[in-house]
């Protein structure tokens, strides 16, 4: 029977809030509500626990599986829409973590009443907090206790993860508090960057909005310089290891020069030094022209849907746009022979 306890299921914050996803209502794709009440249901009706436990992931995976098949099918339909794909693998996995959390403490670790110290935020960090996804995409979680774990939160931990890692999930994960967070943030850029781009997706949104506010408060506002510097200097190595051109034959998507992590460490540096949101927020405060963050707009979507195209294809998570699929992709994306050219050819200039 459904307990009385006040579950961790606050919706998730829409992905890339205000941004377009591959359907007009992304629940079309997949939606919480309806995984939620059909939880509720096996929930009030079965009487084995471990079965129950086997009957909503089913649930689950079946809601993963058929929103990714949905979301494959309407990428196959607009195959340069790179971005709106990867913030509709976003919104599915989405609403497979919230359900996952949602079932794990209303009905395995109920706890009626809750003390501050037991109020946990469930958030996206890193490249699924920005709300972006390639098919194969790490789920990289942060679970955020206000002070230290609690016997209840971590049970609530440890059987959320065994849920997700049963759906095959690739996570990365990590449980620590709110001054864990901001300590970490101090000593390791890589971890700061990820929390730049946090994403509440559901539980007590208490512990995420005071995260949110001394980041921004205590290190962020005052940290511009250090880390714009450290932004460029991990660039310039980055580029070093790949090659050091934007003209190689078979390029990295992700980390090559002119490649993805490129255009997302200008987001980052925009982001901490204005506190935007989005690359066109930059526009109405003067920063950049409009025709200049267009160019990004559709070098992003570009990138993005080659990469999505590639994890698709081989069936993983790869980011090296090897000789093997570079002309498949280029079918994909309607490149054709012309002007005495291969349509291969056309794509890779692009």
């Amino acid at each position: 029977m459904r307990s009385s306890a006040l579950p961790l299921r606050e919706q998730p914050d829409r992905t890339a809030t205000g941004l377009a996803h591959l359907l007009d209502d992304p629940n079309a794709l997949a939606d919480l509500d309806t995984l939620i009440s059909e939880i509720d249901t096996v929930c009030d009706y079965a009487a084995d626990p471990e079965a129950l436990r086997d009957q909503v992931v089913d649930l689950c995976r079946t809601a993963l599986d058929q929103g990714r098949e949905a979301v494959a099918r309407s990428f196959q339909a607009a195959p340069l829409a790179g971005l709106r794909t990867a913030r509709s693998y976003a919104h599915v996995t989405d609403v497979v973590v919230s359900a996952a959390v949602y079932y794990v403490s209303t009905y395995l670790h109920p706890l009626p009443v809750r003390t501050k110290g037991e109020h946990m935020a469930v958030i996206a960090v890193g490249g699924y907090g920005r709300g972006e996804m390639a098919p194969f995409s790490d789920v990289d979680l942060l679970f955020l206790t206000p002070y230290k774990q609690t016997a209840w939160s971590e049970s609530v931990i440890e059987s959320t993860l065994y849920i997700l890692w049963d759906l095959k999930l690739k996570l990365g994960q990590s449980v620590r508090s709110i001054d864990d967070c901001l300590r970490l943030a101090r000593e390791d850029l890589t971890i700061r960057t990820a929390l730049l781009e946090q994403r509440f997706l559901c539980g007590d949104r208490a512990p995420y909005e005071e995260l949110d506010g001394r980041l921004w408060q205590d290190l962020f506002r005052k940290t511009g310089p250090e880390f714009v510097e450290g932004k460029l200097a991990e660039r310039d190595a980055r580029h070093e290891r790949h090659g050091g051109s934007r003209y190689l034959l078979e390029p990295n998507l992700k980390e090559g020069k002119g490649g993805l992590r490129d255009l997302q460490t200008l987001h980052w540096i925009s982001k901490y030094l204005f506190h935007t949101d989005t690359a066109w927020d930059l526009v109405e405060m003067g920063v950049f022209q409009q025709d200049e963050v267009q160019r990004f707009a559709d070098a992003a979507k570009f990138i993005w849907a080659v990469r999505c195209h590639l994890h698709d294809l081989v069936g993983r998570a790869q980011e090296k746009l090897t000789f093997d699929w570079q002309v498949e992709i280029a079918a994909r994306m309607g490149y054709n022979d012309h002007d005495g050219r291969m349509g291969v050819e056309h794509f890779m200039h692009t």
